[in-house]
C-alpha cells in the first residue's frame, strides 16, 4: 500500500471513529503523529479535508467527496485482497502449459485430468509442439522441457533424469548381430530422433566395457524421423538401432519387441533432465501445484524405469 493509501486510511478511521485520538489508539500510535500524517495527505492532495477546532472537527466539501471515494477505494482493495489470497489457499484460474507432444499426451494428460477434477476452478491450456517455444512472448505460465537446457534467464526445475538405452529388434540383431564394441555398432544403420534444434545422433559411451574413459560416437542415420511413436515403430521393424530416452516407452517391453546394446558400457547422460521452465522464480499456487502433481505422477525413481527390466544394472 502506498503512503498517500495509507494516509487516506488513517483519514478514514479518523472520520468513522469520530476522533484523532480514538483513531490513534485504533492504530496504536501517538495522537500527534496521526494529526501529522493527516496534514501531510492535505499537503499532498492540495485541498483541506477537516476544518479543525479544538475539541473537534467537520468535513471541507472536497473532505466530503474525498472520503466517498476513500471509502470506495478500501472496499476495493479488500475485494482485490480477498481475491489474492482466494489464488494462495486453493489453485485456480488459467495455467497455459507447453510440452513436447509425446510427453504432454503420455505423461501430463492423466495429471491435467485429475488436476481438474480436483481443482474444478481451474482452466487448462495445453499446447504440444516438439519445436521449443518462447514461453514469455507466448505468454505461457510453464513449459515442460526435455534433454539440455539452453541458457536462458528462465527458471527451471528438474523433475525427472533422462535414462537412455541403445536398443534394436530381434530381426535387426539377426540380420547384423550383436554388436560388441561402440565402433562396431556405429557402422550399423541407425534410426535417428531429428526435431528442429535437436538431433540423438551420438552417444557418449564408455571405450571399454565397465570402463571409466568416455568417447563420443557419431551414429550412421539412415533414417531420421521428428516423431517418437514413428521412431520407436521404426526400430521395432528392424530399420536400424535407435538411442531412446525411456520415458518414451509407453509399456513394459519384451526382448521379441526390443533388445538393449551394449549395456555393458557407460552411457552418460550428463545435463539432461526433464525440466519444468517458468519465467518467474516465484511461482503461483496454481503452478507450483501443477508441477509438484506431475512429479508425484512421475515418481522417484521415475515409473518407465520399469519398462525396461533389468536397466537399474544396465549402462554402469
Amino acid at each position: 500500500m502506498s503512503s498517500t493509501t495509507k494516509q487516506l486510511a488513517l483519514f478514514l478511521d479518523v472520520v468513522q471513529q469520530g476522533s484523532f485520538t480514538k483513531a490513534a489508539t485504533l492504530h496504536d500510535m501517538d495522537n500527534s503523529l496521526l494529526s501529522k500524517q493527516i496534514k501531510k495527505l492535505e499537503t499532498e492532495l492540495g485541498v483541506q479535508l477537516l476544518n479543525r477546532s479544538t475539541r473537534s472537527f467537520s468535513l471541507t466539501s472536497a473532505g466530503e467527496e474525498i472520503l466517498e471515494q476513500t471509502q470506495n477505494l478500501m472496499e476495493t482493495l479488500t475485494q482485490i485482497q480477498n481475491i489474492a489470497d482466494s489464488y494462495q489457499s486453493e489453485p485456480k484460474g488459467i495455467i497455459r502449459i507447453s510440452s513436447a507432444i509425446y510427453f504432454g499426451q503420455q505423461y501430463l494428460q492423466p495429471v491435467i485430468a485429475k488436476f481438474m477434477t480436483l481443482y474444478p476452478n481451474v482452466k487448462v491450456t495445453l499446447s504440444l509442439d516438439d519445436k521449443r517455444t518462447d514461453i514469455i512472448s507466448d505468454h505461457f505460465d510453464v513449459a515442460f522441457r526435455v534433454g539440455k537446457l539452453a541458457e536462458s534467464n528462465l527458471i527451471a526445475k528438474k523433475i525427472a533424469k533422462t535414462h537412455f538405452a541403445i536398443v534394436a529388434s530381434e530381426s535387426f540383431i539377426e540380420q547384423h548381430g550383436i554388436p560388441q564394441t561402440p565402433e562396431e555398432l556405429i557402422q550399423l544403420p541407425a534410426v535417428i530422433y531429428s526435431n528442429g534444434n535437436v538431433s540423438l545422433d551420438q552417444m557418449c559411451l564408455t571405450e571399454a566395457p565397465h570402463g571409466e574413459q568416455y568417447k563420443m560416437y557419431k551414429m550412421r542415420g539412415n533414417y531420421k524421423v521428428s516423431d517418437v511413436r514413428t521412431l520407436i515403430e521404426a526400430v521395432k521393424s528392424g530399420l536400424g538401432y535407435s538411442l531412446i530416452d525411456l520415458f518414451n516407452l509407453d509399456e513394459p517391453i519384451t526382448q521379441s519387441q526390443l533388445l538393449p546394446l551394449l549395456t555393458n558400457h557407460g552411457l552418460s547422460t550428463v545435463d539432461t533432465g526433464i525440466y519444468a521452465v517458468y519465467p518467474h522464480r516465484k511461482q503461483t499456487l496454481l503452478v507450483s501445484e501443477f508441477i509438484k502433481a506431475v512429479q508425484e505422477h512421475i515418481g522417484t525413481p521415475p515409473f518407465w524405469l520399469d519398462h525396461m527390466p533389468g536397466y537399474k544394472n544396465m549402462y554402469k
